[in-house]
């Protein structure tokens, strides 16, 4: 399987619903919900700070995905989480500039992904 599939079906399908709705509730999302956020944060820091050193030195041309995370996606998610319910109405908006412009990003790797799975009819 494509890995590039999975990453953009999980985004479409469980990240941005996620982050649409924490965005939306603003202060009365869930309390629950903080601890959460700080430890994704936590978790797309590491994971991205990682991808992003190996893909610098590779010298990779999709180095600036892993550095939008490490450097605004990560730290976005913990401050909302470490703030909680005292969080600022911009980082909220902020955070729903991301779910929809990663709603947009992913669909759109989706569609065109989906084509190498359609083939032209054979005349």
């Amino acid at each position: 399987m494509d890995p590039y599939l999975l990453i953009g079906v999980l985004h479409v399908a469980l990240i941005v619903p996620f982050l649409l709705w924490v965005g939306f509730n603003r202060a009365a999302t869930p309390e629950w919900v903080y601890p959460v956020l700080v430890g994704l944060g936590l978790l797309v820091f590491l994971y991205h700070g990682y991808k992003a050193v190996g893909r610098y030195f590779a010298k990779s041309p999709f180095t600036w995905v892993n550095m939008i995370h490490v450097l605004f996606v990560a730290p976005l998610l913990m401050w909302i989480g470490y703030y909680e319910k005292k969080t600022e109405r911009p980082a909220y908006d902020m955070l729903l500039l991301v779910a929809f412009g990663a709603f947009g990003f992913h669909l759109y790797k989706l569609v065109v992904i989906s084509q190498t799975f359609i083939k032209s009819p054979e005349i």
